[in-house]
Parts: structure tokens; sequence; C-alpha cells
């Protein structure tokens, strides 16, 4: 598979002389992240982005990601103008030469933790999930946020979005969900854009709203929904791997022809609905991280992969889970899984 690393545009402290020199790294995930949900990307801006990349001895290998709208998730009238400006996003990807983006359907609050810096014995610091904190969380009393997501909800704003979400449960979610695949899919195959779509992270519902690609069984319904090659996932390990009944390796092997991006995340379950992020070295966690990445390297040699999320160590400071450093050991880890399949 091809190495790559989540580079966030010119203001990531990371930059990108840095990720240059990790041993055998070739490519960038990155995004336009000037541009709002809803905003048609232009092709001088992505232009730029990627003549920046060049420059520093990369290639843009994955779009991640162009965010879809409220309104598509919703259902509601305003989903078809927001799809046609979400292809005319596609188009200036596909012109820019990237071949695969990365998407996700979660509603409202994209991944979420309780902690971003936990502490660990070692020093280092690293994200985690905990259940009893978000369910003590109340929507309408004051100002709400928790880590990873992109903005801080008034009590006003949350009330809003759960009335939207009223008449939402996840049956409905996922009939939204297969429209939009309907059609957006159709002209990534005329594009030859591979979409790949993220897991729910974590893999259940957050304060109440539905979640619908978490489980063996959603994904088998979105790859359904529309039988193309082109309608593909994101297999990020750390998202399914916090549930226990999602058998990794299994998964990788049922689904292996319609991946198209992996993310190696490894997290340990601390209980039901529990996990801490831990190094990706396999045995730390509950992911079988080591068997399944060298499977799909047997099974999908030809796909991007990226550390995904690491512990800052080392005194390094930046944007939680995306520091250098750790993500760097976790990139050289997978590198050695990789040559072990191939006998390099």
């Amino acid at each position: 598979m091809q190495l790559t690393m989540r580079w966030f545009g010119p203001s990531d402290p990371v930059e990108l002389w840095k990720l240059r020199q990790i041993p055998v790294l070739s490519g960038v995930v990155t995004s336009l992240h000037d541009f709002a949900p809803g905003e048609a990307w232009t092709t001088p801006a992505m232009a730029a982005l990627s003549q920046q990349i060049v420059d520093a001895g990369l290639e843009i290998a994955v779009i991640e990601s162009i965010p879809v709208h409220e309104d598509i998730k919703l259902g509601n009238e305003q989903r078809d103008e927001r799809i046609a400006v979400w292809l005319e996003s596609l188009r200036v990807v596909a012109g820019a030469g990237v071949r695969t983006v990365c998407y996700n359907f979660m509603p409202v609050f994209d991944w979420t933790r309780t902690d971003l810096a936990h502490p660990l014995p070692d020093g280092s610091t690293t994200l985690i999930f905990r259940q009893s904190e978000v369910d003590a969380l109340r929507i309408g009393e004051g100002n709400l946020s928790l880590p990873g997501w992109a903005e801080a909800y008034t009590a006003g704003q949350l009330r809003g979005l759960k009335a939207a979400y009223a008449d939402v449960d996840a049956e409905k979610l996922r009939e939204n969900l297969a429209y939009f695949l309907r059609a957006v899919v159709p002209e990534a195959a005329r594009l030859g854009v591979q979409l790949a779509i993220h897991p729910d992270d974590p893999p259940w519902p957050v304060l109440g709203l539905p979640r619908v690609v978490s489980t063996a069984d959603d994904l088998r319904f979105i790859l359904d929904a529309v039988p193309d090659k082109h309608n593909g996932l994101t297999y990020c390990l750390g998202s399914l791997g916090s549930r226990p009944d999602n058998d990794l390796p299994a998964l990788a092997r049922e689904f292996a022809s319609r991946i198209h991006f992996v993310h190696a995340r490894n997290v340990k379950r601390t209980g039901e609905r529990d996990f801490d992020e831990v190094p990706h070295v396999s045995r730390y966690g509950s992911t079988e991280l080591a068997r399944t990445v060298m499977l799909l390297q047997k099974l999908r040699p030809d796909i991007p992969i990226r550390p995904d999320h690491g512990r800052m160590i080392w005194g390094e400071t930046g944007r939680a889970g995306y520091g250098l450093y750790d993500r760097a050991l976790g990139a050289t880890y997978l590198q050695g899984l990789m040559d072990a399949v191939d006998g390099g």
C-alpha cells in the first residue's frame, strides 16, 4: 500500500518538508479547509494546494474530505442543491488528478472524544472516549462542546439541530445516505474517482443522533445501495475496532475489493463504549492491527494507507492526535508490516 500522512494545509504545524523525511512516505492526505460545508471548491485553490505539495516532493494521494452538508443528511428540500455543489467540488478534485476521496456521513458531530490529552504512565498523552461523560451532557443546558467537534454549540443551536433530526432515525438516515450515493457515484465513476466513506467515530449514536456507518451490516447496506466499485470504504481500524462485535480481519477480507483507503489507528477498549488511543504497535490495542494491515497488504496492495492519530510524545505540542513524532513511528511500523508481507 502507498504510505501517506494527513496534512492540514499551510497552517499545520507539521510542515511538508518534515513529512518528506519519513522513509518511503510519498503521499499527502489533505483538504481545502478554508471552504465551508456547502461551498463549492475552486480550481485555483486546488491547484495552489497541489503545487505546494508537489514542490515539497510529495503528491496528493487522498482528499479527506469534501464535507457532506447537513441538509443532505437530513434529506430536506435543499439536498439536491447541496449535492450539486458537492459534485462541483468533486470535479475540481478530479481535475487535479486526485483519484480517492474520503468523506463521512455523521450527523452534526464529527469524530468525538472526551479528552484529547489524557496522561499516560510514560509521560505521553493520548485521546480517549468515555461514554459516561457524554451521557452526562444535557442538550439545552448552556453551551456544549466536546473534543473533536469543529465548533462549540450554543444551547439554542443544539436544540435546533436536535429538532431538525427529530424525524430522522437510523432507517431514515440510511435512506438519505443511499439517495446521496445514487446521486454522486455515477459522476465519480465517470471521473474515475473512488469514493471512500469513513466509519462513524465512535461507531454508535452520540447524544441521541443516529449513526449508520458503524457495523458490518451498515457497510453491506452502503455497498449494496450502489453496487459500483467507485462506491467504497475508508477502512478505519480505530473507528470500527472500538466495537467488540466488529471482527476487523474478517471485515477486511469480506470488503477488500471495495476498500479504497486505510486508516491504521490502534485503540484499546476499556469498557463496552470506552476506549483509549494507544501506540500503533499491535500488542497495545484491541484492533489486531498487525494482522489486519498485513492482510490488506496482500489483498489491496495498490491503495493508500496512513497512520491515523498518535500520542503526543517527547514533549511535542500541536494539533491533538496529529503530531509528527508518534505518527512517524506509526508510519515506519506500518511499512515494516508491509515489507514483511512483500519480503522487502
